[in-house]
């Protein structure tokens, strides 16, 4: 039965880099995360590292360190690697230097397909070898069907990702997933995918920067989490972007991550150790449990109220009591 676990030290201090997500964690769109920058600068200042890690293939990762400065968090080129980066690590794995690789996408991707040595073409009458899809704001239906007719005249299909949604300062957008499934729809072929939650994006950047305690970080549970695990990383959850409360507390086994917190201020907070007792999880003040699949919360701060409430939920479907999304009642969150 995977569980929650506690840290009696704040996390900046048991780990030593943290492989951070970027969308919906530090900001969304143009829009800064709140106390995303604050827990960044308190985290380092404890000794923690960071390298960020994001799904996003339309920047390279010059322009992302300065939409990072544009929120307030610094950074340099050498902390970010991008889905970009390892799509195009995987066509140089698998093709020939001098490769024609047919891109649809934005800068980021163009620029890191360059950089092993492949040739950018944007036709399929270029006779590329492969196509490889990553996000990008003007991706359009002429490029889908560029992909669609290289893909049909045998090329091989990689995606950066396959993130269904983006969050932006307005809501939820399409992501590279759901502009994939197009092409996936239409040629029958499901891509290769070099993003999270595989595995390798997490274990390069961890190699990159030195890393020997890493700690995955993100605000999604099938690809920061799940990537977490299939790398065999911890992984801190935090509430600011995709996954809501109740969408950890319903968490399949893969995607249940080892701490929860209400933001990256969390870095710096040490993390209760969650018990049970009669039937109760008790998380600090926090008690939690669920009977006849409905739960009960009470006590304590709102993130114990969270934690407390996700191991009743994870322990009651592992022991096979069938839980009801509507039947899981979230403490709100407080005002930030």
């Amino acid at each position: 039965m995977s569980m929650l676990s506690g840290a009696a030290s704040p996390l900046a201090e048991v780990y030593d880099v943290a492989l951070t997500d970027l969308d919906g964690v530090a900001f969304e769109g143009t829009r800064p995360v709140p106390r995303a920058a604050e827990g960044i600068e308190r985290a380092r200042a404890a000794g923690l590292r960071f390298c960020f890690v994001t799904n996003n293939a339309s920047r390279p990762p010059s322009a992302v360190v300065e939409h990072l400065a544009s929120v307030g968090i610094q950074a340099a080129d050498a902390d970010v690697v991008t889905a970009s980066q390892a799509g195009a690590a995987m066509l140089a794995r698998d093709l020939r230097a001098g490769s024609r690789v047919l891109v649809v996408g934005a800068a980021g991707l163009i620029e890191a397909v360059e950089e092993v040595g492949m040739v950018p073409v944007f036709s399929a009458e270029d006779s590329p070898v492969a196509v490889i899809q990553g996000f990008g704001p003007r991706v359009d239906w002429a490029s889908l069907a560029e992909a669609t007719y290289a893909i049909g005249g045998g090329a091989a299909f990689y995606a950066t990702n396959l993130d269904k949604t983006l969050p932006t300062e307005r809501g939820f957008a399409p992501g590279n997933g759901s502009l994939v499934a197009a092409v996936r729809s239409a040629t029958g072929v499901e891509p290769v995918s070099a993003g999270k939650p595989e595995p390798g994006i997490f274990w390069a950047a961890a190699e990159r920067m030195g890393a020997r305690r890493p700690l995955v970080v993100g605000d999604r549970l099938d690809t920061d989490v799940a990537g977490a695990r299939a790398a065999g990383l911890a992984c801190l959850m935090v509430l600011t972007g995709v996954n809501t409360p109740r969408d950890v507390a319903m968490a399949a086994p893969r995607e249940r991550p080892t701490y929860i917190g209400a933001d990256l201020c969390a870095l710096t907070e040490s993390h209760p150790q969650p018990a049970e007792r009669a039937g109760w999880w008790m998380v600090g003040d926090a008690h939690a449990r669920v009977v006849g699949g409905a739960a009960t919360v009470t006590g304590g701060t709102w993130i114990d109220q969270v934690r407390a409430l996700t191991c009743a939920a994870w322990a009651a479907a592992d022991a096979g009591t069938p839980l009801a999304p509507e039947r899981i009642v979230c403490p709100d969150p407080p005002p930030r």
